[in-house]
């Protein structure tokens, strides 16, 4: 893929495009047009060099788990030895289905996830995998009990506006 080059600097039809985007992935090039006063083949154009560049990496739904009763969500602090990476830490983490997200961090952690399990048994038996990894010290696991904001990321604002 094209990914390897850097990415062209966004402008803020860019970002404005992206933020549409995220906050509606299903709305339409034309609608996408008349909010950043463009054409919808310019905005056409735009989105598939974001694409192309990586910078829009893919689209989805953002289902709510809990009207789905598909379990219960929870973040896991894992703390590793020493010497370990981040790709480490992907190596360990990267490929369980049960993983959300995972993130490195500041702080006593040195990456926290977000899994999503179907019951504290499953839960208790992710977190056991987890500590047997040989990356892994120890975990520390907060159950979430209720969601109260959750929305998708909006790109960060260009120095001086955007």
């Amino acid at each position: 893929m094209e990914h390897d080059r850097p990415p062209r600097p966004l402008d803020a039809i860019d970002r404005k495009i992206l933020a549409l985007l995220q906050a509606d992935g299903k709305r339409s090039f034309a609608a996408i047009a008349e909010d950043v006063s463009l054409s919808p083949t310019a905005v056409k154009r735009r989105v598939d060099r974001l694409e192309r560049d990586g910078v829009i990496v893919g689209y989805a739904a953002i289902v709510d788990a809990g009207r789905l009763d598909a379990g219960l969500d929870a973040m896991v602090e894992i703390y590793c030895s020493d010497r370990t990476a981040p790709a480490d830490v992907h190596a360990s983490v990267g490929h369980l289905p049960e993983v959300v997200s995972a993130y490195t961090v500041s702080g006593e952690a040195d990456a926290l996830i977000q899994v999503r399990v179907e019951s504290i048994r499953e839960l208790e038996r992710l977190v056991g995998r987890l500590r047997r990894d040989p990356n892994i010290v120890r975990t520390r696991t907060l159950v979430v009990l209720s969601t109260i904001v959750e929305r998708p990321r909006l790109p960060p604002r260009a120095p001086g506006g955007g």
